[in-house]
């Protein structure tokens, strides 16, 4: 990767400018204040690196995070210092626990500044320490040397951001060129532990993978060994696509929880091929097989104990695997039938007058299909993140976004800009519940202002769902958890978007073929049927 042709670097704007665009990112985003920013927003012009003003900070945050999964490559952002920093932290979160390389470039307090200015004055690096793998000040000339560093950081094994403080005055002084910048090679697998894990997986004779997000960057060698032994894949939401939904060996999500269950405690030994626990919800390990970790890093913490760690990248380390694979037990009926009873065990799909969560998202996928749209779908965190998950169909590693590791609301629109931004020719279906819309409200100007191709679906039942569903017997206030269903069609078009309210299939299906039939964004508000959230969460979760 190399930056564009063009004038001589002058200025550590144009330096962090220049080594954004060797490190592949494809767009700046940002709510920027009056210092570094600005100068850094020009920079990016000039290397080819387009800006897109989001309405704030955190939502910056994830559309960056978005970037950097569909690209494959950084993504970036830039904010004002305290308050900008301050706002941008949850998105700076969901970057470290849903392993994405994100920079934030934050404006901050001069040396000349530091012993007289409180104003917006907070220790930024304390702010982002539990939270970024690095942070850097730069006083302008060196910042070649900083950005080089914070690149190698967000791009070691654990994958996540890194913050860079630059102040105004620091932007506009003389630099040197960054050094070259590119990602650091990924370490070989060890070979020692590699034959420990091939003979571990030939006494086994119901092998079960478990696939998660760091195997988004090895589909292919995920595919090749659950064909070499003939054994059922389970997906964590991240990984969704790593095996397509229509494979055969595709058996279903994996969370940790009871819908799954059966088939875990069935196997005899568990590949866990890039699955990192962050992605598992907080309950007890369901089986006793020997597990066989492929992990990019050491986990710190885990569910589990493995039997054999095999960490580097985790491609080479599964192409070893399959060569040496023999064919399991398992056949192709029972893998139907582990399939099934897990597509029974998540199943919602409503049975009053309004639609139920599952043929809400089945009916866009349907719809996206006739119109011969292929549609990335991304998820907001909520009760509808259940059906979202199970029933939009992926084939490819990304096809379904989601914030998993720290399951932040507010993320699904964000993505979905960021996503077809960065894709154009991939129009995206939002899925977000009422109250994760309302955390990020403003975002529909964002998508209006950029004509992005993005239908927000709207799982609107006035409620927390997913929290009410954990109350128990709680004698809570009635509006504790709950609200009069905001009118979000309305709010759309006052905000440049499209807006359609639907209450029944039938008007849910209409304003689907009428917010795919134009470009640009549309939000459809469905007044859905959340009545079987608890049947849903019990088949789930146990």
């Amino acid at each position: 990767m190399s930056a564009p042709a063009g004038p001589a670097v002058a200025t550590a704007a144009e330096a962090v400018a220049r080594g954004l665009a060797a490190l592949g990112v494809a767009r700046l985003f940002g709510v920027p204040g009056g210092g570094s920013s600005l100068d850094l927003i020009e920079a990016a012009l000039r290397a080819g690196i387009p800006f897109t003003l989001a309405r704030h900070e955190t939502a910056a945050a994830l559309m960056a995070a978005a970037a950097s999964e569909v690209t494959g490559r950084p993504g970036a952002f830039v904010v004002t210092r305290g308050p900008g920093l301050a706002n941008a932290a949850n998105g700076i979160a969901h970057a470290a626990l849903d392993r994405a390389p994100v920079l934030a470039v934050t404006d901050a307090i001069g040396p000349d500044e530091a012993g007289r200015v409180t104003h917006q004055a907070l220790d930024q690096a304390a702010l982002t320490a539990p939270l970024a793998r690095g942070y850097a000040a730069t006083d302008g000339a060196d910042v070649g040397l900083r950005l080089a560093a914070l690149a190698a950081a967000m791009l070691g094994p654990c994958r996540g951001p890194a913050v860079l403080a630059l102040t105004g005055e620091a932007a506009r002084r003389p630099a040197a060129p960054a050094a070259p910048l590119a990602p650091p090679p990924g370490c070989a697998p060890e070979a020692a532990a590699v034959a420990r894990a091939e003979a571990l997986l030939a006494a086994a004779r119901r092998p079960l993978i478990v696939a998660g997000l760091e195997a988004r960057e090895a589909a292919a060698a995920v595919r090749a060994l659950a064909a070499a032994l003939g054994a059922p894949v389970l997906l964590t939401y991240k990984a969704k696509g790593v095996v397509a939904d229509d494979d055969p060996l595709f058996a279903g999500l994996f969370t940790g929880g009871a819908a799954e269950a059966p088939l875990v405690e069935a196997a005899d030994a568990i590949v866990l091929a890039g699955a990192d626990p962050v992605e598992f919800i907080p309950a007890p390990w369901r089986s006793r097989a020997p597990v066989i970790d492929l992990a990019r890093f050491r986990r710190p913490r885990h569910y589990t104990a493995p039997a054999v760690v095999v960490e580097g990248a985790i491609g080479p380390a599964l192409e070893a695997l399959a060569a040496a694979a023999r064919r399991s037990d398992w056949t192709a009926a029972g893998i139907a039938a582990a399939r099934a009873a897990w597509r029974a065990a998540v199943a919602n799909p409503g049975g009053g007058d309004r639609p139920g969560p599952d043929r809400v998202v089945t009916l866009a996928a349907e719809a996206c299909a006739r119109a011969g749209i292929p549609a990335r779908a991304t998820v907001d965190a909520g009760a509808h993140m259940f059906s979202a998950t199970a029933c939009w169909p992926c084939r490819q590693p990304n096809d379904l976004l989601i914030s998993n590791g720290l399951a932040t609301m507010g993320f699904a629109l964000p993505a979905a800009i960021a996503a077809v931004l960065v894709e154009p020719a991939r129009p995206a279906v939002a899925f977000t519940g009422d109250g994760g819309l309302l955390m990020c409200l403003g975002e529909l100007a964002t998508a209006a202002a950029a004509g992005a191709s993005v239908v927000v679906v709207v799982f609107n039942d006035g409620a927390l769902s997913l929290i009410d569903l954990k109350r128990g017997g709680r004698a809570l206030p009635a509006d504790s958890l709950g609200w009069p269903c905001p009118g979000f069609a309305e709010v759309a078009r006052g905000l440049g978007c499209r807006g359609f309210t639907a209450a029944t299939e039938a008007g849910y299906r209409a304003a689907l073929e009428a917010a795919l039939a134009e470009p640009g964004p549309a939000v459809i508000d469905v007044r859905i049927d959340a009545g079987g959230y608890p049947a849903q969460m019990r088949g789930l979760r146990g």
